[in-house]
């Protein structure tokens, strides 16, 4: 039989880079459709089997995705999907990969997921009730906020002050953190598995309870195991010597059970509730003793795992999912793994330890930090003379200069003061504290070495700064400042997003060369249930790192590789080089691919010179818009705080209420104009371009507009708002429990859709020195589960259901009504477990 017959392959319309190579024809049916398929969508006349996808025929992922998506619509070809494009590399691999797939029948019959739309009449009834809570807890804090003011300034005298500061600030913070508590045993009691709609009289006791457990300052107390006891106090069952580092606090706390000695790592999702196709569904979920659970981890409702289980970093349990005692678990759905994440020993810490580090807390807190605060506020009103003066006048001017003089000379103080004072803090505090941390040895909890180290952490995270210099040639500065070893810089004006995180800076190494994207938590701290260490996390040179990773010291990662979007980091084999790695658990592709190196003459000599230097000079005057934006902002409330203060006496604990209510909606609305002025309220278009591209830059400048303030209106009718104020093509009724759009006119959510908390949709991508973006589509009724990343240019059909903790990928079309999952998200083959409450409905 004739194996091979050669021919030249003549280029097609898009085919420049491709050139003429070997064809090689089909030998049987599938390897026939397959090519022909392939062949239509690259725009070519054919493809040889043989051809390599990404290094002989020219294509990248968005290309295959798109080919995927063409044979899914097949009924006479088996389905493909990306992992399988990597692992099958060429049509004749491919056809034998796919056609040595037994189709997996489901265990039972497969749910039609369809919302059940709510009336309009009930969403805006939800909506209004929302609202009124909100006003009505303002009322409340202005009025214990007015009689608190007023017994604090009958004191005489800096002592009598302190006294009154120590005791009103006390009395508050435990006010502030018990009535979440007791609303919650009032509200609902005992959390059960159930099942209910949103926008319903259910949703709203659930979405009462749900932001006073978030709004409570015992949130700061992450790390502390004061936090276990306010966990305890809300229903949740959990044994001694547990360790919370994650900030994403358990709603249905009664549902949680974790047993004694286990490890929860930070940014980790254990809500004990999700939202799906329009209805919030409670359930378990069980942690047995010296469990460990890594960072970027999602645990869905109804998993358990046993006694001494662990699962790693970028790793998920699906609904249903259960992990035996002692078995070790990674990846989005989570599999076997040999790797032991608990890499450090134990050390001693008991509960005499654990409650004399709480103790010590609570005594700081109580007589220096809410004394200072509320002292502070007090002592910042009345010794500012002009403003004394004021509050002392028998007439109100709201139309006196003065007034908007000392708004001005207040806000430039407290602003500009916060950034210069700030920065100086950072770059020296840290580093003398770093004296007393030692790499590589292990230190027990709860003790003075543990406190230096989380307050090196906190210290060297603030948000702000990474904002302001991110994105931008400066970026490695500062980072560099706080403590990163960043070797010979190769400055790219993009070295770093606005996003980056660590446990500590003084043991982050990354290579000359190297890009990372945003959200990057480089985690150089092991722990145990009773200790820590630090050690450091080495980025290789020359690679490039996607969104949302997890990069873990001991990674075996070193040059040249790409490390894609949200993928689980290999702890385990041998040291990846000159390779691209994708998904949780990763595999190898590519590292680039010839079509997107149609910039790289920009990245060296002259050419990146001219292009880095005009860069720079656009991102500097981005620095200055972004701190001339934030300046400007904290200026008119500071205004609007000072006319409080003329009407204080007049109108008392209104005019405190008023304060809260305006400074949440003129947030809000000041932040939608400046987006909507940067892009001049017109809708951003796809684009392919170099980061030397102003467009780029311009599209770097969207980017630094803040945005923290929407977290506020997750699970309320305002969400959705603020999203079409922000150009989002959005439905009617989409439940939003805390999405995240980075490009909004580029992004269309249809009716009903449900959005869970931690979500993201992202329209773009920054590949090395590509930038690229396309429009992503979901549906009507559409589920975004906890976690989950939509990528650029994907479409999901009406009803479609992402799994928790997916990637889907760019391109990917996912049909109507069918439920994909998985890093990176594929049809699920199986059909998906039902809820406890469901079941006993069933």
């Amino acid at each position: 039989m004739e194996e091979k017959s050669l021919d030249v392959l003549t280029p097609g319309p898009d085919e420049s880079a491709v050139g003429i190579r070997k064809y090689t024809r089909p030998e049987d049916g599938i390897e026939k459709d397959l090519a022909e398929v392939l062949a239509d969508v690259m725009c070519v006349e054919r493809v040889s089997v043989d051809g390599h996808f990404f290094d002989d025929l020219g294509a990248n992922s968005l290309v295959m995705a798109h080919f995927c998506a063409r044979v899914r619509k097949r009924a006479d070809l088996p389905s493909a999907s990306m992992k399988d494009i990597y692992r099958n590399p060429t049509i004749r691999s491919l056809a034998t990969g796919l056609a040595a797939v037994v189709p997996v029948e489901p265990s039972v019959p497969e749910p039609t997921e369809v919302v059940t739309p709510v009336s309009t009449v009930r969403y805006a009834l939800c909506g209004t009730l929302q609202f009124l809570l909100f006003v009505g807890y303002s009322f409340l804090a202005g009025l214990v906020a007015d009689r608190g003011y007023s017994w604090v300034s009958a004191g005489s005298g800096v002592i009598d002050i302190y006294l009154r500061s120590f005791i009103f600030g006390g009395i508050g913070f435990v006010a502030l953190c018990t009535f979440p508590i007791a609303a919650k045993w009032l509200l609902v009691g005992r959390w059960k598995p159930s099942e209910f709609p949103v926008w319903g009289l259910a949703y709203l006791r659930f979405w009462t309870v749900k932001v006073l457990i978030h709004a409570n300052p015992m949130i700061f107390f992450v790390g502390n195991p004061l936090y276990v006891l306010y966990l305890r106090a809300l229903g949740a069952r959990i044994g001694k010597g547990v360790t919370i580092l994650s900030r994403n606090v358990p709603v249905c706390t009664d549902l949680l059970t974790v047993g004694a000695g286990t490890v929860i790592r930070k940014d980790s999702f254990f809500l004990c509730y999700r939202a799906h196709a329009g209805r919030i569904q409670t359930g378990r979920i069980t942690l047995g003793q010296d469990v460990f659970i890594g960072e970027k981890t999602v645990l869905d409702i109804d998993t358990s795992m046993g006694d001494g289980a662990q699962l790693g970093h970028t790793s998920t349990l699906y609904s249903g999912q259960r992990v035996p005692g002692g078995q070790r678990r990674h990846g989005s759905p989570a599999q076997l793994t040999q790797h032991d994440y608990v890499r450090i020993e134990s050390a001693p810490c008991g509960t005499l330890r654990r409650a004399g580090f709480g103790l010590v807390t609570v005594l700081q807190l109580f007589f220096l930090y809410l004394p200072l605060a509320v002292g502070g506020a007090y002592m910042l009103v009345t010794l500012v003379p002009a403003l004394h003066d004021r509050l002392k006048a028998d007439t109100v001017q709201l139309t006196s200069p003065d007034l908007y003089l000392d708004a001005l000379l207040l806000s430039v103080l407290l602003f500009f003061g916060f950034v210069v004072v700030g920065l100086a803090v950072m770059f020296t505090v840290p580093r003398l504290l770093n004296l007393v941390v030692k790499p590589d040895k292990v230190y027990p909890l709860y003790g003075f070495h543990y406190s230096v180290h989380r307050a090196i952490g906190h210290l060297t995270n603030i948000k702000f700064f990474t904002w302001l210099f991110g994105d931008s040639s400066y970026i490695v500065h500062y980072l560099r400042g706080i403590g990163y070893d960043l070797s010979r810089i190769e400055q790219t004006g993009s070295n770093f997003g606005t996003e980056v995180q660590h446990e500590t800076p003084f043991h982050c190494s990354v290579g000359s060369g190297t890009m990372v994207a945003d959200g990057l938590s480089i985690i150089n701290a092991d722990y145990s249930s009773t200790s820590f260490r630090v050690s450091r996390a080495s980025i290789g040179s020359y690679n490039f790192l996607g969104n949302n990773i997890a990069y873990p010291s001991g990674a075996r990662t070193g040059d040249n590789c790409l490390l894609a979007t949200k993928v689980g980091v290999p702890l385990e084999g041998e040291v990846r080089e000159g390779v691209g790695l994708l998904g949780s658990p990763c595999f190898e592709i590519p590292r680039s691919v010839e079509r997107d190196s149609r910039f790289d003459h920009l990245r060296t000599g002259d050419e990146l010179r001219r292009s880095l230097a005009a860069k720079n000079r656009y991102n500097i005057r981005s620095m200055l818009f972004f701190l001339l934006v934030r300046w400007l902002h904290f200026f008119v409330l500071t205004m609007f705080g000072l006319a409080n203060a003329e009407l204080y006496d007049s109108y008392g604990h209104v005019m405190i209420a008023a304060f809260l209510v305006f400074s949440l909606g003129f947030t809000a609305v000041y932040f939608v104009l400046v987006e909507r002025g940067i892009a001049a309220f017109r809708t951003l278009q796809s684009r392919v371009c170099s980061i030397y591209d102003p467009y780029f830059w311009w599209h770097e400048r969207l980017w630094k507009v803040p945005d923290t303030y929407l977290d506020i209106f997750n699970g309320t009718p305002f969400k959705n708002v603020i999203w079409r104020m922000l150009g989002v093509r959005i439905g009617s009724r989409v439940f939003d429990d805390g999405c995240y759009m980075t490009e909004r006119t580029l992004t269309t959510i249809g009716d009903d859709c449900t959005l869970n908390a931690g979500s993201k949709v992202q329209c773009h991508s920054q590949e090395d020195g590509t930038f690229k973006s396309d429009r992503s589509t979901l549906g009507a009724g559409c589920t975004i589960g906890v976690g989950a990343h939509v990528h650029y240019g994907v479409t999901m059909g009406e009803g479609a259901v992402l799994a928790p903790d997916s990637f889907l990928m760019k391109g990917e079309e996912v049909p109507q009504h069918a439920h994909w999952g998985g890093n990176p998200a594929a049809e699920l083959r199986d059909a998906p477990h039902r809820p406890e409450a469901l079941a006993r409905k069933g």
